[in-house]
C-alpha cells in the first residue's frame, strides 16, 4: 500500500513531466484504434451491402475476370437459360440482370459522373433485385431507350437532376439518355455511381446483344434451401456456368474488397508500430531521468528500509499508470481518428455512414493492451536502475554515476550488429534474385537499425562534436555550452535522437526508392517508346472502337498502333510440354512504336502471319529456339500453329516478358465478339506536325473524359505526380512518428532543464541573460535533432541505394538521390529542434535565480 501511495504521489506530483510521454501512449493507440475501427467500419458496411443484394442462388459466366473490365468484355448468358431456370423445383422467382461496369457516363458539359474513388460506374437494368438495395425517391424508373435513372449519391456529387441529358460510353456504343428518376440506396453505398435502364436497353447497349444476360438472380420457394436450389440448378444447367449460394457469393465479395482493405489495415498498423517504437525511446527517457533525479529520495527510501523491489515496484506503478491514461485517451482517441478517416474518405467518394460506426471489443482490449505493455517494458530498465540505488547514494547530489563498463559491452554489441546488418545489405545488393536479394534487404535494415539504436550514445560523442564544430562553434562560449549539454549525457541523446532517427530514415529511404522508379522510368522510356503519344485510360476503362475511330481521325499522325492482351493461350512447347501465357497483339508498327531489343531474328517478322515472338527468359525456360513451331490453343479460340520469328530481349521495364503477335492473327482464330478491347494505343506524329497532332487529338477525344493523351513529357509528368502523392501519403502517416519523436526531443529538454535548475541558477547569478540561456537550450535542442537527422538521413539514403540494385533486377536501373529533398529534410530537422526548444527555453530563462541556486 505504501508503494502504491509513493507512486500516485510521484505521478501527480510529476504530473507536467509526464504529460508528453501519455501523448506519445496516447497518438500510438489511438493510430492503431483508428485502423481497427476504420476497416471494421467498411467490412461491416459492404457486408450489409452485400447480404442485402444477393440472391438466394445466383448463375453467371464462369471465368469473369477483372481484365473483361479493363477490356471491355462483357460475358453473357443465353436469354433462354431464363425458362430452364422458371421449370426447376423450388424456384420462386428468377430475374435476368443486363450489367457493365466497362461504361463511362458523361454530363451535358462532357465530365464524367463516375465518382472519383477508384469504384465503378455500374450500368444496369431496373428489375425487382434492384428493390432490395434502393428505392426511387424522385421520378420514375426508366421506360425506353432514351430514359436512365441514377443514384441519389451521384445525384447529389455531380449536380444532376431530373431531365439532365447523359452520354452513356460502352463497348457495343454510345447513346444519350435523360435521367427520368433518381433512387435513394436504402443500405450505405460505399461510392459506386449507378445508371439504371430498361432491360431491352441494357440487353443491346450494354452487352451488344438483345436477348442476353449477365447473370441471373434465383429467389427459393419456402421450405427449401439454398444449397438444395443449387443442386437443382447445376443438374439443369450443368457445369459450364457458375453457381453460387447467397452466402457463397457474399464471401466472395467480402474476399474481394477484403483483401483490399488487409492491405490498407496491415500498412497502416505498420506505420502505427513505428510510431510506438518512437514512443518506447520517450518513455525509456522519461522514466530515466526522472530516476536520475530522484536518485537522493530513493536512496533515502533505501536507508528507511525500503527493499529493492518495492523502489522497482513504484517505478512501474508510475508507468502503469501512465499507461493507463494514456491508452484509455488513445482508444477513445482512436474512435475520433476513425471518423475522421471515414469523413475524408467521403469527400473522395467512399462513402461511409457513422451508422454503421464498428468497435468490436476485441478493438479497446487491443489497444488498452498495446499501451500498457510497451509503456511499463519501456519502464523496466530505468525501474531496475532505480532499485540498484544504494542509501550512500541519499549522502551525493542527485545522479549516478555512469557504468562504463556497460557502456563498453553497449558499444561492442551495437557495432556487432551494424556490422552485421550492413554485410547483409552489401548481400542484398549484389542479388542475383529479387526474393532473395530482398530477404537480406529486410535483415539488414533491422539489423543497422537496432546496431544504429544501440550504438547511438557513442555516436552522439563523435557525431555532435563534428556538428558543433559547424554550427554551434560561431555562437562562442553558449554555443560551447550547448555543446557539453548535449554532450554531458550521451544515452539520452543518442536515445533521443535515435527516435527522430527511426522516421527520417523511412523518409529518405523511400525518397531515394521513389525517385530511382521516376529517373529509370524515364531513362527506359527515352530508350524504348519511339511513339510521340500514349492514348489510355486512367479509370481502368477500355478503348472502345468509338475511342480508336477518333483516334484515327485526328490530323498529323503517320499511324496509329493497337495493343490489346490475350489471356490464358496454352501453348504446347517443342518437347510437349505446355505452358499458359498471355499474348500481346497489336499493329506492326508497334515494333517501331516500342523499340524492344532483339536476341535473335526479326521483330517485324513476328508480326507476319502466323508468327510470333517470345521472350528471352521464356525461351531459356522451355528450350524454345528460333524458328521453332508452337501450337497455341486460344482461350476463347481456335488452335494456331505460330511460328517463332523471334525472341526479344529481358532487359526493358516496358513490356516486360511480353509475348507478341499480330492482331489480324488472333481475328483469324478468335471470334470478333471475344476479341478484347485495346487497352492502349500509340501514335506517331508526322514530322515537324507534333504539336498538330498533339492538338489535334486532344480536340477528337475531348468527347472520352476517361482517355488522356499525352506525349512523353505528360508521361514523365503523369509517372512523377503519381510516385509523388503515393510518397506524400506514407509522409503523412510517418508524421506521427516524427510527431512523437519531437515530443521526445521536448521531454528531454525539458527534464534536462529540471535537471540542471541549480547549475541555471548559478549561470544567470555570474552573468548568463535571459536572452542567452534561451539561445543556450535552443542550439543545444537543434544539435541533436540534426544528429538524429544525419543518422536517419545516412541510413534511409543507404537503404534506398540497396533496394534500388533490388529494382535494377526489373529494369529499373537508374540510382538518383533526391538531394532537394534530403537537404530540406536536414534544415527542417533543425527547424523542429528550434521549435521544440521553445517552452523549455522559456521556462529555463525564467526561472528565479536565488530559487533556483537553493534548490537541492
Amino acid at each position: 500500500m505504501t508503494v502504491l501511495k509513493t507512486s500516485l504521489r510521484n505521478f501527480v506530483a510529476h504530473k507536467g513531466r509526464m504529460a508528453l510521454s501519455a501523448i506519445a501512449v496516447l497518438l500510438s493507440v489511438a493510430f492503431v484504434c483508428g485502423t481497427l475501427v476504420f476497416t471494421d467500419t467498411t467490412n461491416a458496411t459492404f457486408d450489409k451491402l452485400f447480404a442485402s443484394t444477393a440472391s438466394d442462388v445466383s448463375v453467371s459466366p464462369k471465368g469473369v475476370s477483372d481484365k473483361d473490365t479493363r477490356q471491355g468484355r462483357v460475358r453473357t448468358l443465353p436469354g433462354s437459360e431464363l425458362a430452364q431456370l422458371k421449370r426447376i423445383d423450388g424456384v420462386k422467382s428468377v430475374t435476368g440482370d443486363a450489367t457493365s461496369q466497362s461504361v463511362t457516363v458523361v454530363n451535358s458539359k462532357g465530365d464524367s459522373i463516375g465518382p472519383s474513388s477508384g469504384a465503378p460506374t455500374v450500368g444496369t437494368n431496373w428489375d425487382t433485385t434492384e428493390h432490395r438495395s434502393v428505392k426511387i425517391t424522385s421520378g420514375h424508373s426508366p421506360r425506353g431507350p432514351t430514359e436512365v435513372m441514377v443514384d441519389a449519391d451521384t445525384a447529389d456529387t455531380k449536380k444532376l437532376k431530373l431531365g439532365d441529358s447523359l452520354r452513356i460510353i460502352a463497348v457495343p456504343g454510345e447513346f444519350r439518355a435523360k435521367i427520368v428518376g433518381i433512387a435513394t440506396f436504402q443500405v450505405t453505398n460505399p461510392g459506386a455511381t449507378l445508371v439504371y435502364m430498361d432491360t431491352a436497353t441494357a440487353q443491346r447497349k450494354l452487352l451488344g446483344k438483345p436477348g442476353v444476360y449477365s447473370n441471373y438472380a434465383l429467389t427459393a420457394q419456402p421450405g427449401v434451401s439454398n444449397d438444395q436450389l443449387k443442386k437443382s440448378v447445376v443438374a439443369e444447367l450443368g457445369t459450364g456456368v457458375k453457381v453460387q449460394t447467397k452466402a457463397e457469393a457474399s464471401k466472395e465479395a467480402e474476399s474481394d474488397i477484403g483483401s483490399f482493405l488487409d492491405v490498407m489495415k496491415y500498412a497502416m498498423l505498420g506505420f502505427a508500430g513505428i510510431a510506438v517504437l518512437v514512443g518506447i525511446f520517450l518513455i525509456v527517457n522519461t522514466f530515466s531521468m526522472l530516476v536520475a533525479q530522484r536518485t537522493r529520495e530513493i536512496g533515502l527510501m533505501r536507508a528507511i528500509g525500503s527493499s529493492r523491489k518495492q523502489i522497482n515496484r513504484s517505478v512501474l506503478l508510475e508507468a502503469l499508470l501512465l499507461g493507463i491514461v494514456g491508452s484509455i485517451l488513445g482508444v477513445l482517441g482512436g474512435v475520433g481518428l476513425a471518423v475522421g478517416l471515414m469523413k475524408i474518405m467521403g469527400n473522395a467518394g467512399l462513402h461511409l455512414s457513422t451508422d454503421q460506426l464498428t468497435v468490436k471489443p476485441a478493438t479497446p482490449i487491443v489497444g488498452l493492451t498495446i499501451g500498457i505493455v510497451v509503456t511499463v517494458i519501456a519502464a523496466y530498465i530505468p525501474a531496475r536502475r532505480a532499485g540498484k540505488i544504494s542509501p550512500m547514494a541519499a549522502l551525493r547530489d542527485a545522479g549516478t554515476p555512469a557504468d562504463t563498463k556497460a557502456g563498453r559491452i553497449r558499444g561492442a554489441i551495437g557495432t556487432l550488429l551494424t556490422a552485421g546488418g550492413a554485410a547483409a545489405l552489401v548481400v542484398a545488393g549484389n542479388a542475383d534474385k529479387a526474393v532473395d536479394g530482398s530477404m537480406f534487404l529486410g535483415l539488414g535494415v533491422v539489423l543497422t537499425l537496432i546496431g544504429f539504436i544501440v550504438i547511438g550514445p557513442l555516436l552522439a560523442g563523435l557525431v555532435v562534436r563534428a556538428l558543433a564544430t559547424v554550427v554551434l562553434r560561431m555562437f562562442g562560449p553558449v554555443g560551447r555550452l550547448a555543446e557539453r549539454n548535449a554532450l554531458r549525457n550521451p544515452r539520452r541523446t543518442g536515445a533521443t535522437g535515435a527516435a527522430l532517427m527511426i522516421g527520417l530514415a523511412l523518409v529518405a529511404c523511400l525518397s531515394v526508392v521513389g525517385s530511382s522508379m521516376v529517373a529509370s522510368a524515364s531513362d527506359e522510356l527515352d530508350k524504348s517508346v519511339g511513339a510521340d503519344f500514349i492514348i489510355q485510360s486512367d479509370t481502368g476503362q477500355p478503348i472502345t472502337q468509338q475511342i480508336e475511330q477518333a483516334t484515327h481521325r485526328a490530323k498529323g499522325l503517320t499511324h496509329v498502333s493497337d495493343r490489346k492482351e490475350i489471356e490464358g493461350a496454352k501453348i504446347t512447347l517443342p518437347d510437349g510440354r505446355t505452358a499458359t501465357e498471355d499474348l500481346a497483339a497489336a499493329d506492326p508498327t508497334y515494333a517501331d512504336d516500342l523499340r524492344t531489343p532483339v536476341v535473335s531474328g526479326d521483330l517485324a517478322a513476328a508480326y507476319g502471319k502466323d508468327a510470333m515472338s517470345v521472350p528471352e527468359g521464356f525461351a531459356k525456360k522451355h528450350k524454345v529456339k528460333e524458328g521453332d513451331t508452337l501450337t497455341v490453343a486460344f482461350k476463347e479460340g481456335r488452335t494456331a500453329k505460330l511460328k517463332v520469328a523471334a525472341i526479344t530481349a529481358d532487359d526493358t521495364s516496358l513490356d516486360k516478358g511480353a509475348l507478341y503477335t499480330n492482331i489480324t492473327t488472333v481475328e483469324r482464330y478468335v471470334p470478333a465478339n471475344l476479341i478484347p478491347a485495346d487497352i492502349m494505343l500509340l501514335a506517331q506524329a508526322k514530322d515537324g506536325q507534333e504539336a498538330v497532332a498533339y492538338k489535334s487529338l486532344k480536340a477528337e477525344l475531348h468527347l472520352y473524359p476517361s482517355v488522356k493523351v499525352r506525349d512523353q513529357t505528360d508521361y514523365k509528368k503523369e509517372m512523377k505526380n503519381q510516385i509523388g502523392q503515393l510518397l506524400n501519403l506514407v509522409y503523412g502517416l510517418l508524421a506521427l512518428a516524427i510527431i512523437v519523436a519531437i515530443l521526445g526531443v521536448v521531454n528531454t529538454l525539458a527534464l534536462s532543464v529540471v535537471e540542471r535548475t541549480r547549475e541555471i541558477g548559478l549561470m544567470r547569478a555570474i552573468g548568463l541573460s535571459r536572452r542567452q540561456m534561451r539561445r543556450m537550450i535552443r542550439l543545444e535542442s537543434v544539435v541533436i535533432a540534426l544528429f538524429g537527422a544525419l543518422l536517419g538521413l545516412g541510413l534511409g539514403m543507404g537503404w534506398g541505394a540497396t533496394a534500388q540494385k533490388l529494382l535494377a533486377l526489373e529494369g529499373l536501373k537508374t540510382l538518383e538521390i533526391p538531394w532537394p529533398t534530403i537537404i530540406t529534410v536536414f534544415i527542417g530537422s533543425a527547424v523542429v529542434g528550434l521549435i521544440a526548444a521553445l517552452i523549455p527555453a522559456f521556462r529555463a530563462a525564467r526561472m528565479n535565480i536565488l530559487n533556483a541556486i537553493a534548490t537541492d
